[in-house]
């Protein structure tokens, strides 16, 4: 009953963090830039601050149930779905926090070059969260 629990809680909280990840990827961040880079940072902030703390949250309870059901059933796939889900947070504080505290500082006063070109290398960054969580949430659906 407990290994059903924590496989159901993995793949949720999997589930829920790709199809965010892919919607930025596919759909906010592409319409939030067709706007004009001023009202794509603008929007930006807000967007960002409001995910963070979602996102982060599924991703650590996500590889937390993970590691469970590998110690439970010793079985290496839950192990390596919950690793991929999990390398999202050090991927984002690591990786993409330098360009976040970027756009976050004093974000209308940027020029706009540089605002463009920040939130566009931010694009495809996250585009890495997509790809891990996604291969996490197969991985998982693999092995249920």
């Amino acid at each position: 009953m407990l290994t059903f629990a924590m496989q159901f809680l993995a793949i949720f909280t999997c589930a829920i963090f790709s199809g965010a990840a892919i919607y930025i990827n596919l759909v906010e961040h592409p319409a939030r830039l067709s706007c004009g880079i001023e009202l794509a940072l603008t929007e930006w902030v807000p967007s960002y601050k409001r995910a963070t703390i979602m996102q982060a949250s599924l991703a650590i309870i996500g590889f937390a149930s993970a590691f469970v059901v590998w110690l439970i059933n010793s079985n290496i796939e839950w192990l390596i779905g919950g690793v991929l889900l999990g390398l999202v947070v050090p991927y984002t504080l690591i990786g993409i926090m330098p360009t976040n505290k970027r756009l976050l500082s004093q974000a209308l006063d940027k020029p706009l070059e540089e605002a463009r070109y920040l939130l566009i290398k931010w694009g495809y960054m996250h585009m890495v969260r997509s790809v891990l969580s996604t291969s996490a949430l197969i991985i998982f659906l693999l092995n249920r």
